[in-house]
């Protein structure tokens, strides 16, 4: 009996909250004069988005929005038999730049072939769903990316995608 009342006479502190609170402050601190050297100028945070700016303004109007479209021929996709929903119809152009356009249209068929097998696998019921259509998009804009090599395709704008 006397044993147990020795334990809870040696009871520990309690920690001293001090250092808890004085790294936080002094993180408080480092972090507003970081963000303050950034804003300033004086770690180079501003200087490449000066440049960026000064090399948009430069060029001129028409080397701004140089971009071509490449159509690609609208693809009718079989799907499993589910709810009437039999077939998609999907129709796309490419964003390029002019400099790449025959380059893009000579690999084309590897770019339809890319996005037929992609497009087969995905499932119905992530079709269905709207907010789906963005990263589809995504992910057949990579595919189409990795097809065709770096810098070759800005974007994939999607004409029809109709699921009948």
């Amino acid at each position: 009996m006397t044993a147990n009342a020795d334990v809870d006479d040696a009871a520990p502190k309690k920690a001293s909250k001090l250092p808890l609170m004085l790294g936080l402050v002094l993180a408080i601190i480092g972090g507003g004069g970081g963000f303050f050297a950034v804003q300033s100028g004086l770690l180079g945070g501003s200087e490449t988005t000066e440049s960026a700016e000064s090399e948009m303004e430069t060029l001129q109007p028409d080397q701004q929005l140089a971009v071509a479209f490449v159509p690609i021929d609208p693809l009718v996709i079989s799907l499993p038999s589910q709810d009437g929903r039999d077939h998609l119809r999907f129709a796309a152009q490419l964003e390029v730049p002019p400099a790449y356009t025959d380059e893009v249209e000579a690999i084309k068929p590897r770019i339809v072939d890319v996005l037929n097998g992609y497009l087969r696998a995905i499932d119905i019921a992530s079709l269905e769903d709207p907010a789906t259509l963005t990263r589809l998009r995504a992910q057949m804009l990579r595919r189409i990316q990795v097809v065709t090599g770096p810098g070759r395709v800005n974007d994939i704008l999607i004409m029809e995608f109709v699921l009948s």
